[in-house]
Formats: structure tokens, C-alpha cells, sequence
């Protein structure tokens, strides 16, 4: 396994580079967007990388940061997601822009991504947020402004969210946010 690749980085043509080592090796990589708009060739690198063995091909993939390498080696472990996907998910975003998504369970950042659909993108998050240790829900797409003031407010309370969605609907009758709130509170009391 080629973990890391130290050199010059001589040519660029997209997200390709050709990285010349000390011994005289040239070895091609994809490299991050990241990268490329950080590095004007020639330029001295040294780069984490991840060499992708397939029966027709070796690919090797370039991380400027240990971070993008941590994250990329993270979204392989996510079932459905390949080293291309992995890697264009760690070019087209920061990996504190990853992380924000994945705690605010946001499947509209990923989807952006190009290649990323819908199914994938909360595959993803379900599988991150375990890792981040970040609690996993969905929460329904059509919510009311008025169900979100009471979410926030009993979250701010330190309930948990998904145990705020699953009494939503007991209280989605009640005529005020305040009634709701009082009435969340104490179902949630009760259930702990």
C-alpha cells in the first residue's frame, strides 16, 4: 500500500497530477480541488494517498490534509459508496462543511455534490453520524414553522430530537405552540 508520496508535482491537468518522486518515479494521482487550487506547479508535495487495487486498474488517490484522508477512508466504509464517489465527496466539499452537514443531517449539501443522489446522501449520513457520534433522525420534510419553535424549544430543553418527533403527533392538535411545549414536556418527563 502506497500510504504516502513525497515529491514534485510537475503536471496538472484536471484533477490528475503527475508527481515525481526523488528516485525518479512518476506516479499519477487524483488529487483534491483542494489541492489544486492551493499548488501551482512545480511544486514540492507530500501528499496522503490511497491506492485503489481493481482487477483492470490501480488508482491512487492524493489528500493534501490527514482530515480529507480520515474522512475519504470514512465514506468507503459506507456501503454504496466507491473511491470515486469518496473522492469526489472530499473535493467538492470542506471537510468541516461534511461535518456540519452530517450533524445537521443535512441530505441537501450532499446531494449538490455531482453524482450524489438522494438515497446515497442519507446512506451517508446514517453511517457518519455513527461515527461523528451524532444522533440520526429524519425528520419529515414538510414540517410546520410552528412544530420547529417547538422542537427547538424542548431540544433546548436537552430532550432528544428523535424522542420530540416521535410525540409530535400526540400534541398536534393542541391549539398554542405554549400548550404544546407544556404538553411535549410532560409526555417526554413521562417517558424517561
Amino acid at each position: 500500500m502506497i500510504g504516502k508520496i513525497k515529491g514534485t508535482l510537475v503536471e496538472r491537468e484536471g484533477n490528475v497530477a503527475l508527481i515525481e518522486t526523488s528516485t525518479g518515479i512518476f506516479y499519477e494521482a487524483y488529487v483534491t480541488n483542494q489541492c489544486i487550487a492551493s499548488i501551482i506547479p512545480p511544486a514540492q508535495v507530500e501528499l496522503y494517498t490511497f491506492l485503489n487495487v481493481r482487477e483492470d486498474a490501480l488508482t491512487l488517490f492524493a489528500f493534501e490534509t490527514k482530515q480529507e484522508y480520515k474522512m475519504f477512508k470514512m465514506l468507503l466504509d459506507v456501503p454504496g459508496v466507491g473511491p470515486k464517489s469518496a473522492f469526489s465527496i472530499v473535493s467538492f466539499s470542506k471537510n468541516d462543511e461534511l461535518i456540519t452537514a452530517v450533524k445537521k443531517q443535512d441530505s441537501t449539501f450532499l446531494t449538490r455534490i455531482p453524482g450524489l443522489g438522494k438515497k446515497t446522501a442519507l446512506k451517508i449520513l446514517l453511517e457518519l453520524s455513527s461515527k461523528l457520534n451524532t444522533e440520526f433522525h429524519l425528520e419529515p420534510t414538510a414540517q410546520s414553522e410552528e412544530d420547529q419553535t417547538v422542537i427547538d424549544a424542548l431540544m433546548s430543553l436537552g430532550f432528544k430530537s428523535t424522542d420530540i418527533t416521535k410525540i409530535l403527533p400526540k400534541i398536534a392538535d393542541l391549539p398554542s405552540v405554549e400548550e404544546k411545549i407544556t404538553e411535549g414536556i410532560r409526555h417526554l418527563s413521562n417517558s424517561r
